[in-house]
């Protein structure tokens, strides 16, 4: 029988977590216990930044909003399906139609030049080659990189890596973006630069970004502030 995931949100959330728990288990030690009956509601637009020590969940959390993870208990709504009731195949349809991904150490491909990597995304989410590689030079002109769309990975810097990766998560507009740790690697400068171009996404795309970090500076450009603790939203 087939599992209905066409259950909708209410318009004024993107994401619901409703008593959402996930526990890792160990062999030789009492299990991790990463999320704790979490409740969250994240309205179109928004910025959230998740704040708290490491261990307290906000990588969890990201991974089981974005479909890489399913929690044990309670009710995950991301952009109108139900993720603890999706089959496989649909979480795969639900990431590449709805999500894009930030990660602090972003694993770009290295053989890929810049405009691959956004063109690419675009492609898995089912765009022809060539208006790809036309919007991959537009994204990537809007976060301060068109004279760099031929450079691969190896001759980027750290920051311009961010941008690319940044680029390639705004790709076909996902209605969400999750961004673990964007900025962890970045000089003070180059997070300002960071900060502004995810403001500017945000309001030029209107896509909700959901940012998991340790660094203060990203609750200057949040909408709101959410700090977890062992778990549990503090």
């Amino acid at each position: 029988m087939s599992v209905d995931t066409s259950r909708h949100l209410p318009p004024a959330a993107v994401v619901e977590l409703r008593a959402v728990t996930r526990t890792f288990p160990r062999a030789r030690s009492a299990p991790v216990h990463a999320l704790r009956g979490v409740d969250l509601h994240v309205a179109p637009g928004e910025v959230v930044v998740l704040m708290g020590p490491s261990g307290c969940g906000k990588s969890t959390l990201l991974q089981i909003v974005g479909g890489l993870d399913r929690a044990d208990s309670g009710e995950v709504l991301v952009a109108g399906v139900d993720l603890c009731a999706a089959t496989e195949a649909a979480l795969d349809r639900f990431r590449q139609r709805h999500v894009g991904v930030m990660l602090q150490n972003d694993n770009l491909l290295s053989t890929a030049t810049a405009a691959e990597q956004v063109a690419l995304q675009l492609l898995a989410r089912g765009w022809a080659w060539r208006a790809a590689a036309g919007e991959a030079d537009r994204l990537l002109g809007q976060v301060g990189l068109a004279e760099r769309s031929t450079h691969r990975p190896a001759d980027l810097s750290g920051g311009e890596q961010q941008r690319v990766a940044l680029a390639r998560a705004m790709a076909g507009v996902p209605a969400l973006v999750l961004a673990d740790e964007p900025t962890g690697e970045l000089d003070s400068g180059t997070t300002d630069e960071m900060l502004r171009l995810i403001v500017a996404a945000n309001e030029r795309h209107g896509s909700t970004f959901l940012i998991a970090t340790h660094d203060p500076q990203l609750a200057s450009i949040a909408t709101r502030v959410v700090h977890l603790r062992d778990g549990m939203v503090v």
